[in-house]
Parts: C-alpha cells; sequence; structure tokens
C-alpha cells in the first residue's frame, strides 16, 4: 500500500499536518471546555498519529548495517 518512498513522504507531510492542526485545537480547548471527553478522544488521535508519523519516518530511513 504504502510502499514507494513518494507515497510514505506525501502521506508524512498529511499526518505531520494533521497533528499540527490537533496540537492547536487541543490548546484552544483546554482552556474553554468542560468536554473533557472530546478532548481526550483528540489526545488520543494525536498519539496515534504521532505513532504512524514515527512509523513512516522508520521506513524511510535506508539501513546501512554493516
Amino acid at each position: 500500500m504504502l510502499r514507494d518512498k513518494d507515497t510514505l513522504l506525501r502521506k508524512l507531510h498529511e499526518l505531520r499536518s494533521e497533528h499540527r492542526d490537533l496540537d492547536t485545537v487541543i490548546g484552544r480547548l483546554q482552556g474553554e471546555t468542560s468536554d473533557q471527553l472530546h478532548l481526550q478522544r483528540l489526545k488520543k488521535r494525536k498519539l496515534l498519529l504521532k505513532d504512524e508519523i514515527a512509523w513512516i519516518e522508520s521506513r524511510l530511513i535506508p539501513d546501512n548495517i554493516a
């Protein structure tokens, strides 16, 4: 599915963008809302994105172990 480098880079860009957007939204909501469930869901999504970003980055790093 995500095999070629261009596809991985495009996906990485999308995930990083969504991660930044969530960071902004979470920052705004923390001081304004009493809806803790919604805030927890956003934080969980952000953590999942972080994991997926790390996975893709690890795929883009070539194996140069000699």
